[in-house]
């Protein structure tokens, strides 16, 4: 209630409410006519100058508001001694306003919860020492230095220092990340116990929290297509009311009826058959549902996506990034002589020490995760295209050359057999003697099995996968979760070839995927999505939405959330239009109050506004009691956000699991 008061809406209707209690008050209890014309006048002055201003500012541009409607509804019943009635329709008019405000900042503030990331200044690191400077004039080549506990300024890649990274603001992941040198950051991410020098690889403007904001500004200021087909009917409409009004009042009063009981029929009239609750029907169920995706981590673009996201009917997901974690990970170590599994993984691990390569940066984890110890390197050397070569410790005796590359050439049946499950074989070698082969792969997303179920239940169809990647991978990754659509070998063109192909047949397509390459792709699809953690400025700019918890976990609830809206917005609509039916029949063939009139028009207005806020309560309530589904993923639950390499240029490196290096 405090922040509500906040609002210039809630303060005047609150001013217009007050006073219209006080005149009553005095009316029933005898006051002087002074005092109670002073109450009601306050009222009208507190509740009904700024739709005046606003309905003249409208008047101005030849159009006709309904704000204007009501104002001089009221005016008219006061002007032939209905106060209280006319004092009725202003605070019940105003409250509605105020009601559609506190509804609106609440929407706003829901979304920008998530945008308040990125920290206001940053230590730059320049020739003439470190200085503070302001976070957004940073650019690519810039290095800063990060201490615990500072947010990280900007997208960039470690240079130097080892520190736990809470990722969680962007990506939902609750537990910390370890980031070292040549580890991906995010801008917004808070930084542990380590001091970590960062070279930033994106401008300010083009990190992924700054072009999450730029999509967010622009969801709360447009119109969904039934909305600008409602204002635009609003319109006409209203100039009917008028006309109409007008006719009920001198077409009797020629015919001599009374004047009074006349005006009274045309001023209900005019009342009960404004379009307040049709206006108002669409925007609060679409603005809700856009704060509660902001609340579980997916940043919708503009009203005009739930409508959409409501229709589709057929989902394309990329591969890597998107159904998989976007980089490589060691999932199978074997030997080839007699050294084991271990060793061979720890010398593969400490020639890769120099290396900043994505598939070494695996190796060199899977062997810390082992908890492994490794040894002592010198003598690096990178060879270019096929691996890296370094003089490596051993335990006993002299130390050992160590290669780890690509096994061009390798009849060997391991290799083989990596190759047929979709897997980088990576070739260790001792002194020039083959000791094991190391397969690495994409692995999928947690989760992803019932994240595909659940757009199967939601969507209907099979979702289908369009990947750049051979063959080979991309079907072990769909035999692995069961898809049984899976087109690879695709250049950025196909797959919006596919597209177009599907939307031919009638289908509404929805799209995910996570980098540049996939920006046509998502600007091609009716509705689509880039996997935040991976998005660049371009794909961001291209999509529809941001995916910034849990991609596959999030895409099921979120058309279910469309679809809600949808059904709110459409029985708001039937029951705005009931009421307006309802009241002008009465007034036209009974005869019905003024007072009564004004009461079940405005009411219906509050309680649209009412029925939109509830998806808001709704998700709340879920997320409070720990239930599944959508209200799992808000909590993060249900599928858990990866620990993402956030480089899209790595992802693409680490999606080619046939090609090694």
């Amino acid at each position: 209630m405090r922040n509500a008061l906040k609002l210039d809406e809630v303060r005047w209707a609150a001013a217009s409410l007050a006073a219209f209690l006080v005149a009553v008050t005095a009316d029933l209890l005898g006051a002087p006519i002074w005092l109670v014309g002073a109450a009601y006048l306050a009222c009208y002055v507190a509740g009904g100058w700024e739709p005046l201003l606003e309905g003249l500012r409208a008047l101005r541009e030849r159009t006709l508001d309904v704000d204007l409607l009501m104002v001089v509804a009221a005016v008219a019943a006061a002007a032939i001694g209905q106060w209280f009635d006319g004092g009725l329709l202003i605070v019940i008019f105003a409250s509605s306003g105020a009601l559609e405000a506190v509804m609106t900042a609440r929407t706003r503030s829901s979304i920008d919860a998530l945008l308040d990331l990125a920290p206001e200044t940053a230590s730059l690191i320049g020739p003439d020492g470190e200085r503070e400077v302001p976070a957004a004039d940073l650019v690519a080549g810039d290095e800063v230095r990060v201490r615990p506990g500072e947010r990280i300024p900007g997208d960039g890649r470690v240079l130097d220092g080892v520190s736990e990274v809470d990722t969680a603001n962007l990506t939902g992941e609750p537990v910390p990340v370890r980031r070292g040198p040549g580890d991906d950051v995010l801008a917004g991410t808070v930084n542990g116990t380590g001091v970590l020098r960062v070279l930033l690889t994106r401008d300010s403007a083009d990190s992924v929290v700054a072009g999450i904001a730029v999509q967010v500004a622009r969801a709360s200021e447009t119109k969904s297509h039934r909305q600008l087909f409602i204002e635009r009917v609003e319109q006409r409409y209203s100039v009917v009311v008028v006309v109409a009004a007008l006719a009920l009042l001198t077409v009797p009063l020629l015919l001599g009826a009374d004047f009074r009981e006349t005006l009274l029929r045309a001023m209900t009239f005019m009342i009960v058959a404004s379009p307040c609750a049709i206006v108002l029907a669409t925007m609060p169920p679409l603005l809700a549902a856009i704060a509660v995706a902001g609340r579980r981590g997916t940043l919708v673009k503009d009203a005009t996506v739930l409508e959409a996201l409501a229709e589709v009917d057929a989902v394309v997901l990329d591969k890597t990034g998107t159904l998989t974690v976007g980089r490589p990970q060691v999932a199978d170590v074997v030997t080839c002589g007699d050294r084991d599994a271990d060793e061979v993984l720890a010398l593969a691990a400490a020639a890769e020490s120099g290396s900043e390569h994505v598939l070494g940066r695996a190796v060199r984890a899977h062997a810390e995760a082992r908890g492994l110890s490794i040894p002592g390197a010198d003598e690096f050397t990178a060879l270019p295209g096929e691996g890296v070569r370094a003089r490596v410790s051993a335990r006993a005796g002299a130390p050992v050359s160590v290669t780890v590359g690509r096994p061009d050439g390798d009849p060997s049946p391991l290799v083989a057999e990596q190759h047929r499950q979709g897997r980088t074989a990576v070739l260790v070698q001792v002194d020039g003697v083959p000791v094991g082969v190391i397969g690495l792969a994409d692995e999928p997303r947690d989760g992803a099995v019932d994240a595909l179920a659940a757009m199967r239940r939601v969507v209907g169809g099979e979702p289908e996968v369009l990947t750049g990647d051979a063959a080979e991978p991309a079907r072990v990754i769909g035999d692995r979760l069961g898809l049984e659509r899976v087109h690879s070998g695709l250049l950025p063109a196909d797959k919006v070839a596919h597209v177009q192909a599907r939307q031919g047949e009638g289908r509404r397509v929805l799209a995910a995927g996570d980098g540049i390459n996939d920006a046509p792709l998502l600007a091609g699809a009716d509705v689509g999505l880039v996997v935040g953690d991976g998005a660049g400025a371009l794909s961001i700019e291209a999509a529809d939405g941001v995916l910034m918890r849990d991609p596959l976990g999030s895409i099921a609830p979120l058309v279910e959330l469309a679809r809600r809206a949808r059904r709110v917005a459409r029985a708001n609509l039937a029951f705005a239009a009931a009421v307006i039916v309802v009241l002008v029949g009465w007034d036209l063939f009974g005869t019905l109050p003024l007072a009564v009139g004004v009461a079940g028009h405005e009411l219906s207005t509050v309680l649209v506004c009412l029925n939109g806020l509830r998806l808001l309560i709704g998700s709340r309530r879920g997320a409070r009691s720990g239930g599944t589904g959508s209200a799992g993923v808000e909590r993060g639950e249900g599928h858990p956000a990866e620990d993402v390499d956030l480089d899209a240029g790595d992802a693409r490196v680490g999606a080619g699991v046939t090609g090694g290096r």
